[in-house]
């Protein structure tokens, strides 16, 4: 949905910033701004700053920083759309729907309405079920026989469904509202179980379990799990689907494990409820669980909003691989040169937490750092029962790799892997893919069968010599044949009837601004790639997106300004974003970028690539050097001293490779 740029301005003109971030993190007040513990990594000593005056936030020791909408995306996971609608509400304003039918506008209200009612029910069951527990001296003894702590259990919430058919009408006095079935804590019988009155039998679906509540990425209380503490079937029981759960999408855990993702670095996804809170104790509180279901597309999606790195873990039974290989396909799609996803496969004996418990955590770590990458996974599942020695198996194996390789983004992984498939079933890596995609214009000009890590130099027009600072320009920015969506620029000396006059993008005319060629400076280039091709912020890490959105103006507001068009509208065309700039203080800016743009050149992701690796590698030897020169004051910080050896690291490997 489009939301206008005026009812966002709105929005954040009322929304105080210290009021929304002080309801997580615990502020006081220091000289003209407040400070506190950043919720987005761990720290002992207050680094995090929020302006009252500024309507601005600013962690000095891992760099993020925005306003109020972006603390309710970075901390709650939400999209753009998400934290606007969220906001808005606190502050009882409504997001206009202008394109939205008043049938529709009334539909959404109620299902707001209806969300709102149901999670009020489930938190009240949630209360109730905490308080049996400290009651239950049998759950007690089986959580402490578990190896839980009386803290652990209070962080997730952990109850207690007592034995009794109908222990929740204690709790709610109308047994018989529907709300109480629509939410899954109460069953209705079947036709012809109607009791004495004539009424249908209802009784609690869960009774004599361990209560775990499921937790949206807000805190709401949306389902819960339950099991049994013996060896009674089944042994773990979910919530139904519900107007406010479907378990292709939640992920146990993950409210509770948001800070700890940043942490670790890394999200570690299990298979039950149990996993989570032992691992969590044990000092990993980056794990999360399926419920009782496959990992989906949606599972990986809503991870990757919070790290750029997946861990799986699984049983290394039969049943473990299966699921393994379910994870593998709902993960490639979002398998870009920036994220790490992994597959973990314990000893058939073991799960996360007998694992941990008998080799310790230090032992536990070094299992995950063995973890297989997605890469490798792919390729044995691709070849997985196929004779290797044979024709006719290595022709099976690339039959096995095509669709998966298919799912992949565009990207140096996916070249790597093309040419990996193609050594192992004995065949060029340019005729496999024409078998595969006889017309494939994206790949076919390719030089060699292996990806040579230099971008090609696109050819330059015949009337270059008027641009000599253009000839070290790789390319990689759009292909502007379309004139139509260019428009809106600024005025250029090339009337229509020119323009049209070449027989190709080699005979027209270059683009000028006042007589003469802008300098385009690294950042310049690389705005210019994400104004032409949006699509390659997805393949940018958490740091690079800081690095940009931090650089100063012109390019930094127009990086952010990119970013909230892209969570709000998606990847769009130029022409698109042209009029989402009108009015924007660097609008002339963004223009004038564009329209230096030669005609004819291709998107490159390669330059864009190079530049911004580049320009962070300036940037951390600038705050490695700034922590050494820190000395003592940095040995005294724990955060300083971990983040200056990971730095330190990071410069032998550079300089080694």
């Amino acid at each position: 949905m489009a939301i206008p740029q005026s009812f966002i301005q709105e929005l954040l003109a009322r929304a105080d910033v210290v009021d929304i971030v002080g309801r997580y993190v615990q502020l006081k007040k220091g000289g003209a701004n407040f400070m506190g513990l950043c919720p987005f990594h761990g720290e002992k000593s207050p680094s995090f700053s929020v302006s009252p005056s500024k309507q601005f936030y600013h962690c000095f020791g891992c760099g993020k920083n925005g306003n109020a909408i972006s603390f309710l995306m970075e901390h709650g996971g939400m999209t753009f759309v998400e934290a606007v609608k969220d906001l808005a509400q606190q502050y009882g304003l409504q997001v206009p729907e202008d394109d939205v039918s008043p049938q529709e506008r009334a539909r959404a209200a109620q299902a707001r309405e209806q969300q709102a009612t149901l999670t009020s029910v489930l938190e009240k069951a949630g209360i109730a079920y905490i308080k049996h527990l400290r009651n239950a001296r049998r759950a007690i003894d089986y959580l402490k026989g578990r190896g839980l702590s009386g803290e652990i259990a209070k962080t997730f919430g952990l109850g207690y469904a007592p034995e009794g058919w109908r222990a929740l009408a204690s709790v709610f006095p109308d047994y018989n509202d529907p709300l109480l079935v629509e939410s899954g804590l109460v069953i209705t019988g079947e036709p012809g179980e109607e009791n004495a009155q004539g009424e249908a039998k209802r009784y609690d679906r869960f009774r004599d379990r361990i209560m775990f509540p499921i937790r949206n990425v807000k805190g709401e209380c949306i389902g819960f799990g339950g099991r049994v503490l013996g060896d009674e079937k089944p042994k773990y029981l979910n919530s139904p689907e519900t107007p406010v759960f479907s378990k292709g999408r939640e992920l146990y855990g993950l409210f509770e494990a948001r800070t700890a993702l940043r942490e670790h670095g890394y999200a570690l996804v299990t298979e039950g409820y149990m996993d989570v809170v032992a691992l969590a104790q044990l000092g990993f509180a980056n794990a999360v669980a399926t419920l009782g279901t496959a990992c989906t597309a949606d599972h990986v999606q809503k991870l990757f909003r919070f790290t750029d790195s997946v861990v799986f873990s699984f049983d290394g039974d039969s049943a473990g691989r299966r699921a393994a290989r379910k994870a593998l396909d709902a993960a490639l799609p979002f398998a870009t040169d920036v994220r790490t996803v992994k597959f973990l496969f314990l000893p058939a004996e073991h799960d996360p937490d007998s694992y941990i418990r008998e080799h310790g955590q230090e032992g536990f770590a070094a299992y995950v750092a063995k973890a297989v990458p997605l890469s490798k996974f792919m390729l044995d599942a691709a070849g997985e029962g196929c004779d290797l020695d044979t024709a006719e198996g290595r022709a099976h194996m690339a039959s096995n790799a095509r669709p998966l390789w298919s799912l992949l983004p565009d990207g140096t992984l996916k070249h790597q892997l093309l040419a990996e498939i193609a050594d192992t079933v004995l065949i060029d890596s340019r005729e496999l893919l024409q078998i595969w995609q006889p017309a494939a214009p994206h790949y076919k000009n390719s030089s060699s069968s292996r990806p040579s890590g230099k971008a090609q130099r696109p050819k330059a027009p015949e009337n270059s010599g008027a641009m000599p600072h253009f000839e070290e320009f790789t390319g990689n920015f759009a292909d502007l044949h379309d004139e139509g969506a260019y428009a809106g620029s600024l005025p250029m000396d090339i009337s229509p009837a020119r323009r049209s006059s070449g027989a190709s993008s080699g005979n027209r005319p270059v683009r000028k601004i006042a007589g003469r060629r802008m300098s385009a400076s690294p950042e310049d280039r690389v705005l210019r790639l994400m104004l032409t091709d949006p699509q390659s912020w997805d393949k940018l890490g958490g740091e690079e997106h800081v690095l940009l959105c931090e650089l100063p103006a012109p390019h930094g507001p127009l990086f952010i300004w990119l970013e909230s068009q892209l969570h709000e509208h998606g990847p769009q065309p130029w022409a698109a974003l042209r009029e989402g700039l009108r009015e924007h203080p660097q609008e002339k800016y963004a223009v004038d970028q564009i329209s230096e743009i030669p005609e004819g050149i291709e998107c490159d992701w390669n330059e864009g690539r190079a530049i911004l690796d580049r320009l962070l590698d300036a940037k951390l030897d600038l705050e490695q050097k700034e922590l050494s020169d820190g000395g003592a004051e940095t040995l005294k910080d724990p955060v300083k001293r971990q983040r200056l050896a990971f730095l330190m690291t990071r410069t032998k490997t550079r300089a080694s490779a």
